[in-house]
């Protein structure tokens, strides 16, 4: 039998420079996104990987740690809150002239608000390209991170930047955000999503500016407005008179930590399910549950980083499977690591 070689040295090359334009903060990373990833690489039987050649099994290997590399998006709970709860604004907001309301993620990093977002703008998407099929002149989303210290005109070149207007030194704000409204007016924006929002301080000027910028832009784009951001609920975003006005507008979902539950053993599974291994026994994972509860303390963000970094560990020394030992060797964020660092000094004492 006559076994395909992987994808050869100028197409991989080829997806690597296309994997670092996937940039959510421009229209062709966001547009990428909303296509989705490529499909997952087929694992090959014993006997198709020894008919390989030595340059086909690497070029295997490395289809499968690209694979692995990319963040899964497992369809959770708050995912499926956050998708409902922006829907339903999306369309209250649909023939409001003024005082459209807004949806505000908050919570610890690490639990996913990023990922809300971005399913919520995903779905938009899908379902504006559904109803108007074929039509290549809308953007239905709009995505901007908010810089540390930002400034309004900053914030506003973030707007402009994910259209492709071009924002000369000599610009001014007033040119900035009349290019960036009548853009999104006339390609139907209907939802713009702010993440890393808790940049913004409402105690200094400069971000008192920024704040009073993103309003005016939700005044002047008929669209809904999404804020993500850490700890929301006490942050100087909603401090003063401009937080009381956002608190008076925006609907607020925090994240949390997942409970050792169903919900959490079924994101094991679903994890599990995607990993590409040849000696990897199913469902030792999910027997790793608990452990892996304790160890990512309820994170997404930390369970996905552990099982994807010993997946490639794996891989790269040949042992071909996701064990207890390779996933404490895996480093997580200081955020999850702290608890066990606690509990382990709690013991020696």
């Amino acid at each position: 039998m006559t076994i395909p070689e992987p994808a050869g040295r100028d197409t991989a090359l080829q997806e690597a420079d296309a994997a670092a334009n996937r940039q959510l903060t421009t229209l062709d990373g966001w547009r990428r996104f909303v296509d989705g990833p490529p499909e997952p690489p087929a694992l090959l039987s014993p006997g198709q990987l020894r008919g390989l050649s030595t340059a086909g099994r690497t070029l295997y290997d490395e289809d499968r740690l690209d694979h692995h590399a990319r963040m899964l998006v497992v369809a959770t709970s708050f995912f499926e809150k956050t998708v409902v709860c922006g829907r339903r604004l999306v369309l209250l907001n649909r023939h409001a002239i003024s005082a459209r309301r807004g949806l505000m993620i908050s919570g610890l990093p690490g639990t996913g608000k990023t990922s809300a977002i971005t399913q919520l703008g995903l779905a938009h998407e899908l379902l504006d390209r559904a109803r108007h099929p074929n039509v290549a002149d809308r953007i239905p989303v709009l995505y901007i991170t908010v810089p540390p210290a930002a400034t309004a005109r900053m914030v506003a070149a973030e707007f402009a930047r994910f259209l492709g207007l071009p924002v000369r030194p000599r610009s001014n704000m007033t040119d900035i955000i009349e290019a960036v409204v009548g853009v999104c007016t006339d390609t139907r924006t209907g939802l713009v999503l702010v993440d890393e929002i808790h940049n913004v301080s409402q105690v200094t000027r400069a971000g008192g500016e920024v704040s009073d910028t993103l309003k005016y832009f939700s005044e002047r784009i008929p669209a809904t407005f999404v804020y993500a951001g850490i700890g929301l609920e006490t942050s100087e975003l909603l401090a003063g008179t401009r937080g009381a006005q956002i608190a008076g507008r925006f609907i607020l979902v925090p994240t949390r930590p997942f409970p050792y539950s169903d919900e959490w053993k079924g994101l094991v599974a679903t994890m599990e399910e995607t990993l590409l291994l040849h000696d990897h026994p199913p469902g030792s994972l999910v027997k790793l549950d608990r452990y892996l509860h304790n160890r990512a303390d309820g994170m997404i963000g930390a369970l996905s980083h552990a099982i994807r970094g010993a997946t490639i560990d794996a891989i790269l020394n040949g042992t071909e499977r996701v064990t207890k030992e390779g996933l404490d060797a895996i480093p997580l964020d200081h955020a999850a690591e702290t608890p066990r660092k606690l509990l382990k000094n709690t013991v020696t004492r």
